[in-house]
């Protein structure tokens, strides 16, 4: 089973799996994000969805975290059915920065809307539901994205968890030509704050992913500019930021 947990200095999301949970989830994110180029619009948010199956390929090759993760095999289950069995399952582990972790949520409803779409034989075919409804990579996408949104509701107020699922599943796609260096100066600016910010900060977040606000703009702009200057793709501008060596999650 896939689950989520803020991590202790509300720097990021911890992900759990066991082995096979870890390799499912990798390959159905692969799946759905589809080929180098096949959606050109949203190369850069596809990157960004591979940066998290990086980490998972690490966890999967044992290079992250793993922890004991109570199974629920107590001693009177085990005498009843027979067996001498450990009662924890080791669980890989690996993780997200938080405002990382919001970006690929929301672009994961993206790309999960153009695999349905490729997967049926027309975008308005009525059959399109019934054709995806129990698609394994969709499946499990929608279990990862569920294990995060649990996480979020455990992590932020009461108050600010109906508007970030307002925000956050708005019903049109929005990370076509996406500037995801954004996300690195998100994801930079999240790390500089104190503990107790950073919780408060999650919706804030969220909301500057979401709204293409002002300062979006500006960073979209300049880096639209550098990339014609250049005669690159926007992925390849790296953002005016860099990430602290040392940090604990």
């Amino acid at each position: 089973m896939i689950f989520a947990k803020n991590t202790p200095n509300n720097m990021g999301i911890a992900v759990y799996g066991d082995y096979l949970d870890i390799e499912e989830l990798y390959e159905a994110l692969h799946a759905i994000v589809g080929e180098e180029e096949e959606y050109p619009a949203y190369e850069t948010a596809r990157l960004r969805v591979l940066g998290v199956c990086y980490d998972m390929r690490h966890a999967l090759m044992g290079n992250r975290e793993m922890e004991f993760v109570e199974n629920g095999l107590d001693d009177e289950k085990k005498k009843w059915l027979g067996v001498i069995a450990p009662d924890k399952n080791i669980y890989l582990k690996f993780h997200v920065f938080w405002p990382e972790m919001l970006f690929v949520l929301m672009a994961l409803n993206d790309f999960v809307k153009l695999y349905a779409r490729k997967n049926a034989k027309k975008s308005y075919d009525v059959m399109v539901d019934k054709r995806n409804i129990w698609d394994p990579s969709i499946a499990m996408v929608r279990v990862f994205q569920s294990s995060v949104i649990k996480c979020i509701k455990e992590t932020v107020s009461d108050a600010s968890f109906p508007r970030m699922m307002n925000l956050m599943n708005k019903d049109y796609t929005w990370f076509d030509h996406y500037a995801t260096q954004y996300v690195d100066i998100l994801n930079c600016r999240f790390m500089d704050m104190d503990k107790d910010k950073r919780i408060k900060s999650i919706p804030t977040m969220a909301k500057r992913l979401a709204e293409f606000g002002d300062e979006y703009q500006q960073v979209k702009n300049h880096v639209f500019v550098v990339a014609r200057e250049y005669n690159c793709p926007i992925s390849a501008i790296r953002p005016n930021v860099e990430y602290p060596e040392e940090f604990e999650w």
